[in-house]
């Protein structure tokens, strides 16, 4: 049975961290209109803040996107310092039967290191090629791509180059990334119950599709910070973290961008002397030498800049060498406050007559879509409880059943965005305008759904629909009864 790791806890202020500047940054993110759903702060090895917005909770796993990038890149730091593979071994000879015809000089000089530092010196990200040609074989489409300058030389951000990583660590090795690194690192971190998502030939995708929960993601920084030792005992190879989370690569030139700082093994160097990974929509494991701490951040935004910022401008000015003398009216507030964060629920604005009427013409009406660019086929409505209402979509996964809370938040399972079953929080009320409105959150992902119904007087209803993370709107489509 895997065991579960809780770090030790401690007041900010015996960490040399007043609580005054944990609001202050939690203020900060709320004044960026920053959608964070989860967070935790580590200052010598004690979590001093933690906290999630209901209805998200922080022992949920999450989706981690490029994040996971950094553990696919442990890993291959593993299988090197076991003798399994070697850095500067050449990508081809791991791959034979996936090569181009005639593969160019470039391509046989790229290196497991070129893989890990972004420097393979193809042009372009390669992982859209696997999905171009219905391809399911995405290390040979990775590899088709041209070589177009020297492997090594220059950064291009490319998803593809961590894909080959855990394919040749499945090489290797004979497992895969989740089974090669359970031994070796999430089961001395006490990290249960993690998923990786895999490429079509049940190869983990490696560039992303790890999910894990916030304080795991912590433990992972703090790991690190610890140069690979936890408990006592040494975990990372020796020399490991040093070397990965140093800069390899140039990746730009403006001083005040942290995404200009340099690039090591699958790891972002930061300002302030920092270090991180990150993947999209917000997902931090940001790691504080000079200051001997972690931030772990699960997010829902395009802003991920602005977190960065948040967390420079109040949190690294506020941490001191020596711990502060504790006083209950500066650590109330704070706790009060972290006790208190929550996403309201879509309060009803409608008319109290109006509601009844709508339902009853809507009550198990199917209403057949236009085509959208969510996927959505129809959807449908049960009104009969008064605490819920029953929702029913249909996508090419089939019929999607969930209930929505009316002045709360319900919470169902379904596969309305993957494959796998997502727990999706969600509730509805009725706006003034006469518009259902549906809000949907999938807790484990960065993804908000806002789902807008219409009646209109001839029967049908118009369906728009608004998803929150990546700022994408969809034009409204027309739904008819079937």
């Amino acid at each position: 049975m895997e065991r579960t790791v809780k770090l030790p806890r401690s007041t900010p202020e015996a960490q040399g961290i007043p609580s005054e500047a944990i609001m202050r940054f939690l203020d900060d993110i709320a004044g960026r209109s920053i959608e964070t759903h989860g967070f935790m702060i580590v200052r010598n090895g004690h979590a001093v803040a933690e906290g999630a917005w209901a209805p998200y909770r922080l022992e949920d796993r999450r989706m981690l996107f490029s994040l996971s990038k950094s553990f696919t890149s442990t890993a291959i730091g593993f299988a090197a310092s076991e003798g399994l593979l070697a850095l500067n071994d050449p990508v081809v000879g791991y791959f034979p039967e996936d090569l181009p015809e005639e593969p160019s000089p470039r391509l046989e000089e790229l290196r497991i290191r070129d893989l890990l530092t972004m420097s393979t010196g193809q042009a372009k990200d390669t992982i859209p090629l696997s999905n171009e040609g219905g391809d399911e074989n995405w290390a040979r489409a990775i590899l088709s791509e041209p070589v177009a300058y020297p492997p090594g030389t220059r950064f291009v951000y490319n998803s593809g180059a961590t894909y080959l990583l855990s394919a040749i660590l499945h090489r290797a090795t004979g497992e895969s990334l989740l089974e090669y690194l359970k031994p070796r690192l999430l089961e001395p971190l006490g990290i249960a119950n993690a998923t990786w998502d895999t490429c079509p030939r049940g190869i983990a995708a490696g560039g992303w599709g790890l999910s894990i929960s916030v304080e795991d993601i912590a433990k992972f920084g703090l790991l690190y910070l610890q140069d690979g030792i936890w408990e006592w005992k040494r975990v990372l190879p020796e020399g490991w973290t040093e070397e990965a989370t140093s800069k390899q690569v140039d990746n730009g030139n403006e001083a005040d961008n942290d995404w200009n700082q340099g690039y090591g093994y699958q790891f972002w160097r930061c300002r302030h002397g920092a270090y991180r990974g990150d993947g999209a929509f917000g997902q931090f494991c940001i790691v504080l030498p000079d200051r001997n701490a972690v931030v772990a951040v699960a997010s829902g935004t395009d802003n991920m800049a602005g977190i960065m910022q948040a967390v420079w401008d109040n949190l690294l000015p506020a941490m001191g060498p020596e711990a502060i003398e504790d006083h209950e009216s500066s650590v109330r507030p704070l706790k009060e406050r972290l006790s208190s964060l929550r996403y309201e629920p879509p309060a009803s604005e409608a008319a109290e007559p109006a509601e009844p009427a709508a339902e009853r013409r809507m009550n198990g009406i199917v209403y057949r879509l236009d085509d959208n660019p969510a996927g959505l086929e129809s959807i449908s409505f049960s009104f009969g409880d008064e605490q819920a209402v029953v929702v029913s979509l249909v996508n090419s996964r089939g019929e999607q059943r969930l209930a929505a809370g009316r002045g709360h938040w319900r919470e169902s399972r379904c596969r309305l965005l993957s494959d796998a079953n997502q727990t999706v929080a969600a509730s509805a009320a009725w706006s003034d305008s006469g518009s259902l409105r549906l809000t949907m959150r999938f807790v484990e992902t960065p993804f908000t759904f806002d789902v807008d119904i219409r009646p209109k007087a001839d029967g049908t209803v118009e369906v728009g629909m608004r998803e929150r993370a990546g700022r994408s709107e969809y034009s409204a489509v027309q739904g008819k009864p079937q």
